[in-house]
């Protein structure tokens, strides 16, 4: 189940502690007692979609989404065909008053996974209809690692911190070489609240084209 690409030499280390090998227990009792978001070969898509060499931006979110057939392994996208969320709905709106970029007619953000946006959540598993359920049992401290090795990277990265959560780890980065962006979550209990209005696509690009690297082109295609 570990990642491959690019992740796999940095993070290899990992899969041989005791916290993984009780996660990975964890998880495998998990989903013998009854369904388990994402599936199996899901979890780890924002690795396999994002290699570390690629990576421009980082999208910090916590859960899996815990409503059948939505996580897919990418924080704030579900599947093509499923409604999206209230939390992303506010994402798209804001992309379109910052951007002037129309919303898709879809959730599924693996156009941002492909073009350098790693959408990592910090736990990577959920029981089904129980939020945060699996946290706690070890996917924070894989997630940190992973947040490690962004923040190890030479070139500039943009970390997006969305919500108390995600802004939490911010302890993790170095600002004097990374830029970070964070507010309020995208959730309607706060978005009106601190998180409209604060245009963090156009700064992600200003912050990237400042530091030498190439905009994040943040357009989605529609299905």
């Amino acid at each position: 189940m570990a990642p491959t690409t690019d992740w796999n030499p940095v993070l290899r280390k990992e899969f041989d502690k005791p916290y993984w090998r009780e996660l990975m227990a964890f998880v495998r009792d998990e989903r013998m007692a009854g369904d388990v978001y994402p599936p199996h070969e899901e979890v780890f898509a924002a690795l396999h979609l994002t290699p570390l060499a690629e990576v421009k931006v980082l999208i910090l979110g916590q859960d899996p989404y815990h409503g059948p057939s939505q996580a897919h392994g990418l924080c704030f996208s579900v599947r093509h065909g499923v409604q999206p969320p209230p939390s992303l709905v506010n994402i798209f709106a804001e992309l379109e008053q910052d951007l002037g970029i129309k919303p898709p007619n879809h959730g599924n953000l693996e156009t941002w996974a492909r073009n350098g946006v790693l959408l990592l959540n910090t736990t990577l598993t959920v029981r089904a209809r129980r939020a945060a359920s699996h946290q706690g049992r070890g996917w924070e401290t894989f997630t940190d690692e992973v947040i490690d090795c962004v923040n190890a990277k030479e070139q500039s990265v943009v970390f997006v911190l969305w919500g108390a959560a995600a802004r939490r780890k911010r302890a993790l980065i170095d600002a004097h070489r990374h830029f970070i962006i964070e507010s309020v979550h995208p959730s309607p209990l706060s978005a009106h609240n601190g998180f409209f209005g604060t245009r963090p696509f156009s700064r992600a690009n200003s912050a990237l084209i400042e530091a030498g690297r190439a905009p994040v082109d943040w357009r989605i295609p529609s299905a």
